[in-house]
């Protein structure tokens, strides 16, 4: 799969890009903005639905699914589409695909252990968001969750050595203030709550939660650039580690009690649909997510929060007070500042900077002309993209 730069002026190979080429430069470039805004769409509804559909599930009158078999399940499906997927891109053939899942899972076997240690972190970190969603709000949940970016951008400084910029850090400091407000709320009362959720437990376990998924993702980005296999084929692997130890997990915290009721226990409608949209979301994530910027993402995860919040307060009478709405503010406000290409963060200051002394006409762009190709390919360039939860988090870990 092609990658296609933040700015989206590099094609990308994909259904209704790949023709791209012959169309008339206006038709391309409206085609390809209606794919970006598409993915928005689409970024939006999977983060959001994906915690009030987890939410619904685990509030119902009547049964309680395991979250361990749920967990389990989903594995298993991911691990199968990426299997079809392999299986198309070898046309067919169960031969090509036999000699190449031989060579590439069992000969080359340290590669395929080295990612039983990401596998392990993302199993747990998808049972800890059970946990955390049983005790906390959707909307709250969906703001805590955001610390993932940074401990993500703590990790990628850590075992990546990269830098972030002055802004980046300011953003990483609201972010971490708005959370803290949201969770002051929260213990402070923030409405009433059912008597079998422990607000402490949900924290504890979306911090956790958190630093599995920045540890894991990074670590995840780490073995990708240090080897030829496809993001498909490390899914698969993944899959099948993600498989093994959701089964021992299962066993160790649930196994007498899923033994006497079934593996399917509980299992509901409502149930199937989270395990389809943690096992499909994120791979339909690594599909669209290439038509999108990184702002685009920004603003995917900002429409994410609010739109959890309005559900939230349709769905599970959620109460939005003053100190709920300033901390939601703040978190909204740092995914957007941190998801500013740094050419971009750089520019808004340099033209700050030099309004304040020459005056509004200093810098003001002749109508007609396109912007200062300095700053357009810098949006472009994948290098320079700041340090969002990566794609490759995305397709495993949401």
């Amino acid at each position: 799969m092609a990658a296609v730069g933040s700015g989206g002026s590099t094609a990308a190979a994909g259904p209704g890009v790949v023709s791209a080429g012959a169309l008339e430069p206006g038709t391309a470039s409206a085609a390809h903005r209606r794919l970006k805004y598409i993915s928005l769409a689409v970024l939006v509804v999977q983060n959001a639905s994906l915690i009030l559909s987890i939410r619904y599930a685990r509030t119902l009158p009547g049964d309680r699914f395991f979250a361990t078999t749920a967990v389990v399940m989903a594995e298993v499906l991911k691990g199968l589409t990426c299997l079809l997927l392999l299986f198309a891109q070898k046309r067919g053939n169960v031969k090509h695909l036999a000699l190449f899942l031989h060579d590439a899972v069992l000969v080359q076997y340290v590669d395929t252990l080295k990612l039983a240690v990401p596998s392990l972190i993302y199993t747990l970190q998808n049972n800890l968001q059970y946990v955390a969603i049983s005790n906390l709000p959707a909307a709250t949940f969906q703001v805590t969750y955001q610390l993932k970016i940074l401990t993500t951008a703590l990790f990628s400084v850590l075992m990546l050595n990269r830098s972030l910029s002055r802004l980046q850090w300011a953003s990483l400091l609201l972010l971490f203030t708005g959370v803290a407000i949201v969770q002051a709320q929260q213990a402070g009362g923030g409405g009433p709550r059912p008597l079998d959720q422990n607000p402490g437990a949900g924290l504890a376990a979306v911090v956790a939660s958190c630093l599995s998924s920045g540890f894991a993702g990074v670590y995840f980005e780490k073995i990708l650039k240090g080897s030829s296999g496809s993001v498909w084929l490390r899914n698969l692997q993944l899959g099948l580690f993600g498989t093994a130890l959701g089964l021992v997990g299962l066993w160790w915290a649930e196994g007498t009690a899923v033994a006497r009721r079934g593996f399917f226990f509980g299992y509901t409608p409502a149930v199937w649909g989270v395990v389809l949209n943690q096992a499909f979301g994120g791979l339909l994530v690594a599909v669209v997510v290439k038509y999108a910027d990184n702002i685009l993402k920004g603003f995917a995860t900002s429409l994410s929060i609010v739109l959890s919040t309005v559900a939230s307060i349709r769905l599970f009478g959620f109460h939005v007070d003053p100190l709920f709405a300033l901390g939601a503010g703040l978190v909204i406000g740092a995914v957007y500042l941190y998801s500013l290409p740094r050419g971009a963060a750089k520019a808004i200051a340099s033209t700050s900077a030099s309004t304040s002394t020459s005056g509004p006409c200093t810098h003001q762009q002749p109508p007609g002309q396109p912007p200062p190709p300095k700053l357009s390919s810098h949006r472009g360039d994948l290098s320079t993209e700041p340090f969002l939860p990566k794609l490759l988090t995305k397709v495993k870990g949401s």
